[in-house]
């Protein structure tokens, strides 16, 4: 057997392994359940500029992005850049000329100073507004024409309204093969008071949305092998495959 075939297989039977693994498994909900209040996910950074998401989410991404090969990235939310500048750096390595787009309603002066001065802003372009908003929705989808591959990451306002729309519109952008990642999703897994001060939370969020949005969209399915690979993810139910 080809050595190479043979540790891939060996992983999938492992992760498989680990994803039934009760004890494994309990741990890493209560880890997560724990790194809330801490605020351990806004203790890392990609190539300088702070990126606030779990590791393993990271490492996730430089998978998929590896895999699909986008030539374009539309993100939504941008706050530090740090998910920006990753992608770019990703799409760089690529060395496809890809393009990464993203999309907030306030982009703050002094991080918009600290992206437009790195070296990945080559690749990136940024609207200011909110990602329903029909507006910015049209230069999404204008920006959009021409691109062969696009991978689009929904991370912005969590509340199910705007997930759930967010999904309606900017999904039939995604191409076959290629994937919808909607992170926060574990708002619905964790205890309510976790978001006390927020207007999400159990029932109001981006994993309640996902759910509705399946109901009538088959062209979609939830990725499991990668929830089951990382264990320790902040969008369980959040990878969605375009079939």
């Amino acid at each position: 057997m080809d050595l190479t075939k043979q540790f891939i297989q060996e992983r999938l039977e492992r992760v498989k392994i680990n994803a039934e693994n009760d004890k494994l498994v309990n741990a890493a909900e209560k880890f997560t359940e724990e790194s809330i209040s801490p605020m351990y996910s806004y203790n890392f950074s990609w190539m300088g500029r702070p990126i606030i998401q779990f590791p393993q989410d990271m490492i996730a991404m430089q998978e998929i992005i590896w895999q699909v090969k986008p030539d374009l990235i539309i993100e939504t939310g941008i706050a530090h850049g740090g998910s920006l500048i990753f992608s770019a750096s990703m799409l760089e390595l690529l060395g496809n000329d890809g393009q990464v787009l993203g999309i907030d309603i306030d982009i703050r002066e002094h991080n918009l100073k600290e992206i437009e001065k790195h070296p990945m802003f080559k690749c990136i372009t940024m609207l200011e507004g909110s990602s329903i908003d029909e507006r910015i929705v049209r230069q999404v989808h204008e920006f959009a024409k021409g691109k062969k591959t696009i991978l689009v990451c929904l991370d912005s306002m969590h509340t199910h309204d705007h997930v759930l729309k967010e999904l309606e519109l900017y999904s039939p952008l995604v191409t076959k093969g290629s994937y919808l990642v909607v992170f926060d999703t574990i708002i619905e897994d964790l205890p309510d008071d976790c978001f006390s001060d927020r207007p999400w939370g159990k029932g109001n969020n981006p994993k309640t949305a996902v759910w509705e949005y399946l109901k009538t969209h088959a062209e979609f399915e939830i990725d499991k092998q990668i929830e089951n690979q990382l264990l320790i993810t902040v969008a369980p139910d959040g990878y969605l495959k375009r079939l």
